[in-house]
């Protein structure tokens, strides 16, 4: 794709046109960047008043690593729905995990910035490698695989 069709940010309203998801299970706060049928990068404020904090765990708030893949692959859901305009209106549904590791936690007051590159798009199915950070230090990375409906 070219430069022309870089996209520089999108808030919380241009997601939430895209995506389904909505309180208490959005875990995107803002897109930062994105190359459609490249890459994409999504930013996540983790706040205290998360509900997930109240269980996990009291006295030692620590975010759930399966909500960080969350995130991830909602940015990835915004990523595949920009490179794939003829698809837009369908949903695009989580289909499978690869190489997750989580190297640190993630508390209140961290910032995730969660970036995705586009490794492969065939048909309803698109492949992505997704990388979580809190400032300069990597907290998780998965490959991800998205299936439209």
């Amino acid at each position: 794709m070219s430069e022309e069709n870089r996209i520089e940010q999108m808030d919380i309203k241009a997601i939430l046109d895209l995506l389904p998801h909505r309180y208490p299970f959005i875990m995107l706060d803002r897109i930062l960047d994105i190359d459609p049928g490249k890459s994409i990068t999504g930013l996540k404020n983790v706040s205290m008043g998360e509900p997930f904090f109240q269980g996990h765990f009291p006295g030692e708030p620590v975010m759930p690593g399966v909500l960080i893949l969350e995130g991830m692959a909602q940015a990835g859901a915004v990523l595949a729905y920009l490179s794939n305009e003829d698809r837009q209106g369908e949903l695009v549904f989580f289909a499978g995990l690869d190489k997750v590791r989580f190297r640190k936690v993630v508390r209140p007051g961290d910032q995730l910035i969660l970036k995705l590159e586009l490794i492969k798009q065939k048909g309803k199915i698109t492949k992505m490698s997704g990388k979580a950070y809190v400032g300069d230090d990597l907290v998780t990375e998965a490959q991800l695989l998205a299936s439209f409906s």
